[in-house]
Parts: C-alpha cells; structure tokens; sequence
C-alpha cells in the first residue's frame, strides 16, 4: 500500500514538475523573445511584416531546430544571419562594394544554463500541424564534392549562404551546422516550399524533382562545421 502511495507521489511531483518548467520557458519566451519572434502563427502575412521583423518567426520552432543544439545555442548565441533578418537593411556602400554595417545589428541575449534548458523544452513543443509531413527525408548518404557542386554551381544556393567560412552569400542564414542545428524533415520541407512556411520569404521555390530534393537535403544534414565564433548579432 506504502508502495502504491509513494508511486503516485512520484508521479504527480514529475509531472507538476514539468508543467511548473513549460509554464517558465512560456514565460521566458513572452518576457524576452516575443518583441522579436512570433511565437504564435502570425495573422498579418504581408510582405511589410516581415521586412520589418526583427527575428525569425518561432512558431514552428518543434519541427525545424534540434533540442540539443537549441541548449547550446541560447547560452552562447553565435552568428547565424551574417547580414541581420533583412540584409538589405544591414549593408553599405563602400568602394569595395556592399559589406555589412555591425553598428546596424543589435546583438542576441544569452540565456542561463536551467533558462535554455526550459526554453528550448518549450520551444520544441512548438509543432504546428500541416506545415510539413514527417520521414519524408530519407537521409540517403551522399558524396560530399557532388553536394557541394550541386548546393554551389547546379542550383545557386551559395549566392546567399555559406557552408563554409568565407565562401558563400552573406543575405541567407550560414548552413555550416546544418546537420546540428536543423531536422531534416524540416530542411526538405522548406527547400520544397519555402513560402509555405513564410509567405513572401524572398528564398525562391526551386521546383526540383524528388531525387534531387533528397540530394539537396542529404548534403545540408552532412555539415556538422563550427559557424563563426562572434556574438551573434
């Protein structure tokens, strides 16, 4: 009988343990984050929203970040969007052409260790129903010089982003921990139809076929790279 009550206990304590825990990343998230990220489907879709949203939407965070790089990440936030979240707002014009204004980009707060921790668990939670169907990449491996050729030279995605230090566009989000910090169902999903995740996202849907979808996909989850070091801004 001791046994029976002392099991419940257990139970009930876990449980209202994690409930307490969800409810302080719902808090965190509101208190910290919602003045930058849409934590909640946004109703305003209209291309003037998102020039002027100063973060990443959130809302389906679940089904797009991993959890452990989510921990990691909001302890020691790094650089992700060399050129902030609208990168036509960040540049000037030098001699040497457009390079990016550091004093135009506000740097991202860090968390606590227990804070990331309930933070990221909450974020995770954040999946959306519809936006994307799950083990449709079938993580196939793939010769990492083709990757790169077909990510560079076939399909024009290092115009925008880099996979490496150096090399590749400044405008896109840096892919050199893809394979760490995003799902892979997510990253099929949005290479398929970006703007059905952000309407008007200014990424272009690329119409390829399904083999090369899974190509595309297989090369980005390889990369497993460190990203810049810097604060992120």
């Amino acid at each position: 009988m001791k046994t029976s009550f002392l099991l419940i206990f257990i139970f009930v304590f876990f449980f209202s343990v994690k409930k307490l825990l969800a409810e302080d990343g719902m808090h965190i998230l509101q208190n910290q984050c919602a003045s930058c990220h849409a934590l909640t489907k946004p109703t305003d879709n209209s291309l003037e929203r998102l020039w002027n949203r100063k973060g990443p939407d959130l809302y389906y965070a679940g089904l797009k970040f991993q959890k452990d790089w989510l921990v990691k990440w909001l302890q020691q936030p790094t650089v992700i969007r060399p050129a902030g979240e609208f990168y036509l707002k960040h540049i000037k014009t030098t001699p040497k052409g457009d390079e990016i204004d550091p004093s135009t980009l506000s740097a991202h707060p860090k968390l606590s260790p227990t804070e990331a921790q309930v933070v990221a668990d909450t974020l995770m939670n954040f999946k959306p129903e519809g936006l994307l169907t799950a083990a449709k990449f079938k993580n196939e491996p793939i010769n990492p010089t083709i990757g790169a050729m077909f990510f560079g030279k076939l399909r024009g995605c290092s115009s925008c982003h880099a996979t490496k230090e150096g090399g590749g566009g400044l405008s896109g989000p840096e892919l050199f921990d893809a394979g760490d910090r995003l799902q892979g169902d997510f990253v099929y999903s949005f290479i398929e139809d970006p703007q059905k995740f952000e309407p008007h996202i200014w990424m272009p849907q690329l119409d390829l076929a399904e083999a090369d979808l899974q190509r595309l996909t297989s090369y980005l989850m390889s990369l497993h790279g460190s990203s810049s070091q810097k604060e992120k801004k």
